[in-house]
C-alpha cells in the first residue's frame, strides 16, 4: 500500500509492504507530519519556533519536542566543529534537522504497529526498512543535479536512511555557519547513507556547508558512506560507498 500527500510543503512518500496494513496506519503517520510541520515551520507565524523567533516564547517554555530538537541541534555543532548551526543571525531554523528526525519518527510508529517492511521519503530524504513489494533491497536513485530527470547511481538499500543536500533544486537554502554570506559554489550535490535518516541527514546538511571537504568528513565517519558531485559535474564519493551501488 503506498500513499504521497502534501505536507511540509512537499511530496511525502510512504508505502507499506506488510500484510494487514490499513488506512489508519497512513493517517497516523501523515498526521505526525502535519504536527511537526505546525511546531517547526518558520513559515507558519503561529509555530512553536516562530513564537521562540519573535521572543514569545523562550526555550524553556517550549513542548519537549522543541528542546530536544534544541539539544540534537547542539549537539550537531559540537560533533561537526560548527558546521552544522541552526542560529543564523539571531533567528532559529531547525530544518536542517527536523525532516531528517520527523522521517525517523515516523518510521518509528511505523516499526511500533509491527510493520518490517517500509519506506519513507520526505524532500529528498528517505528511510527505509526491509525489503521492497518485490522481496528485494529497496532501490533509490541519486539524481544528475545538471539533470534531475537522469539518475547517476542507483543503491540497493536495506534498514538505512539517505539524505541528500544541494542546491539544485532549492538555490542556496544551505550556507556555511563560518561563513554566513559565502555561498556555496564547490559542490552541487552531496549524498549520505546512515544507520538511519536522522544521522544521515543532519551530516550530509553539515557536510555540505563544508563544500568539498565534507566527502573528506563522510569518509572518516564510521557506518556513513557519502557521494558528492562538484560544480564540474566530478563525482567523489567514500571507500565504502560502492558496496550500495546497484548493477543489476
Amino acid at each position: 500500500m503506498k500513499q504521497t500527500r502534501m505536507v511540509m510543503g512537499m511530496p511525502v512518500i510512504l508505502e507499506v509492504i506488510d500484510s494487514g496494513v490499513t488506512g489508519k496506519i497512513f493517517d497516523d503517520v501523515f498526521g505526525y507530519f502535519g504536527y511537526v510541520d505546525r511546531k517547526f515551520s518558520t513559515y507558519k507565524p503561529d509555530s512553536e519556533i516562530s513564537l521562540i523567533n519573535r521572543h514569545e516564547l523562550t526555550l524553556e517554555q517550549a513542548s519537549d519536542d522543541m528542546k530536544a530538537i534544541f539539544m540534537l541541534a547542539e549537539q550537531t555543532r559540537l560533533e561537526t566543529d560548527g558546521y552544522f548551526d541552526i542560529e543564523r543571525k539571531g533567528l532559529y531554523d531547525p530544518s536542517g534537522i527536523v525532516k531528517g528526525w520527523a522521517i525517523n519518527q515516523a518510521a518509528e510508529i511505523l516499526r511500533q504497529a509491527g510493520f518490517e517492511n517500509y519506506y519513507v521519503y520526505a524532500g529528498g530524504d528517505i528511510q527505509v526498512s526491509g525489503k521492497n513489494g518485490q522481496g528485494q533491497d529497496w532501490r533509490v536513485g541519486i539524481e544528475n543535479p545538471f539533470n534531475p530527470t537522469e539518475i547517476v547511481k542507483v543503491l540497493s538499500l536495506q534498514n538505512c536512511g539517505i539524505a541528500t543536500s544541494g542546491t539544485y533544486i532549492r538555490g542556496q537554502h544551505i550556507y556555511n555557519p563560518k561563513n554566513n554570506d559565502q555561498p556555496i559554489t564547490e559542490i552541487v550535490s552531496l549524498s549520505v547513507i546512515g544507520p538511519n535518516i536522522y544521522e544521515a541527514d543532519r551530516f550530509a546538511t553539515a557536510a555540505f556547508a563544508m563544500e568539498s571537504a565534507g566527502i573528506h568528513f563522510i569518509e572518516k565517519m564510521e557506518g556513513f558512506e557519502g557521494y558528492m558531485i562538484d560544480r564540474h559535474g566530478m563525482a567523489t564519493y567514500t571507500n565504502g560507498f560502492e558496496r550500495y551501488v546497484s548493477h543489476a
